[in-house]
């Protein structure tokens, strides 16, 4: 009988594992369709609030169970991917190239991303939970959050050599699931008839000199064809160099630019009796803008042809981080005192339109999260 015990007790121990595999083979195998599901579900979330009793801790549930299980699907994704043969080959955003290359030099800097990903895609629903305690419970917990979120954002940018950080950490998904499912089923031994992308790119071989010469793009297409070959500067650099150091000034923008939330929510707690007070709305765009404009003077006078050197990415990130700052106009002071009218007058004149007013349903839906909560317009 202990014998009996001790045979079941590996397939036991087995089991999960076993499960886990199964799994990761079915999303690799039907990775469009998984990704159709996960976009639908997202979509859901955007109509459930205001629909029913507590429906916000309903969507936000669902949101944040659809976001981190995509991050799991992320990376089970990229595994297969990586097994497909020439699949270094496939080209990359830089946004993808250089997180990537961090994620696979430090693991360290890849749990950290991870952890960094799951606490933004749970903070609302952290929040939601700790409102109901009271709004003394649910401005610790939004401080610690964000506590914890600087937190990581400084060991990241020591990890990386103080580099300026990236907004997702991790690599994006830009797989074609096509491709993942044609490889899968050819691995299986099925026969799948091959695509017409397959067949123009097929070589043609001349029948004297037995030389091949490779097809030519659609007429209509050449334009494309031939921008798809070109390289940029970007793409024959090492991944590390397409974010430039940052040193001095530079190293404090960055510095204050991960401890803004921080600080702002600090002013927030302390002055959450006056919804609209203007000091902490001052404080932390304040904070916000003088850290941008130090990293631009110090780009300007550190690198050759100042603003012109910076690369492709560094270019994006400062422009992300720049249309963030609009998201002031929904937080704080300027949102009591000025945004909530304007949006009150907005809803007013589409209500009892056809099909305008269901948008003005919509927008009155989420000012309730606007209103009441403060990570729907965290940026960072």
């Amino acid at each position: 009988m202990h014998e009996q015990a001790s045979q079941r007790l590996p397939t036991v121990l087995s089991f999960p594992p076993k499960l886990l595999g199964m799994y990761g083979e079915f999303i690799t195998k039907n990775a469009s369709a998984v990704s159709q599901i996960e976009s639908a579900l997202r979509s859901l979330t955007y109509i459930i609030p205001g629909r029913f009793r507590e429906s916000e801790i309903a969507s936000e549930s669902l949101h944040s169970g659809v976001q981190l299980l995509s991050l799991y699907h992320d990376s089970l994704l990229s595994k297969a991917i990586a097994r497909i043969p020439g699949a270094q080959r496939l080209h990359q955003t830089p946004h993808n190239r250089y997180t990537k290359f961090w994620s696979q030099k430090s693991p360290t800097y890849r749990r950290i991303a991870v952890v960094l990903q799951m606490i933004q895609y749970t903070e609302l629903l952290w929040e939601m939970a700790a409102k109901r305690k009271g709004e003394k419970v649910r401005w610790r917990v939004v401080v610690l959050l964000e506590a914890i979120k600087a937190f990581c954002r400084l060991l990241l940018l020591r990890l990386t050599n103080f580099r300026p950080l990236l907004s997702p950490p991790l690599p994006q998904r830009e797989v074609d699931p096509s491709t993942l499912e044609e490889s899968s089923a050819s691995a299986d031994g099925m026969d799948t008839p091959p695509s017409e992308h397959c067949a123009e790119a097929e070589n043609w071989t001349m029948p004297r000199t037995g030389l091949s010469m490779p097809s030519l793009p659609d007429s209509s297409d050449i334009s494309s064809y031939l921008l798809s070959k070109v390289l940029t500067a970007d793409d024959i650099k090492p991944p590390k160099a397409l974010l430039h150091r940052v040193s001095g000034k530079g190293e404090i923008a960055e510095c204050l630019y991960i401890l803004r939330p921080v600080i702002y929510a600090l002013a927030m707690q302390h002055w959450s009796g006056d919804r609209k007070s203007w000091r902490p709305w001052l404080l932390g765009l304040s904070i916000e803008y003088g850290a941008r404009q130090l990293a631009k003077k110090d780009f300007q006078q550190r690198l050759a042809g100042g603003l012109r050197g910076l690369t492709g990415l560094e270019k994006e990130e400062l422009r992300k981080r720049g249309w963030g700052l609009g998201w002031w106009m929904m937080r704080g002071a300027f949102y009591e005192n000025i945004t909530k009218a304007w949006i009150h007058s907005l809803t007013g004149k589409l209500r009892n339109k056809p099909l305008l007013d269901l948008i003005g349903g919509v927008i009155e839906d989420y000012e309730f999260l606007w209103d009441q909560y403060y990570f729907p317009t965290a940026t960072l």
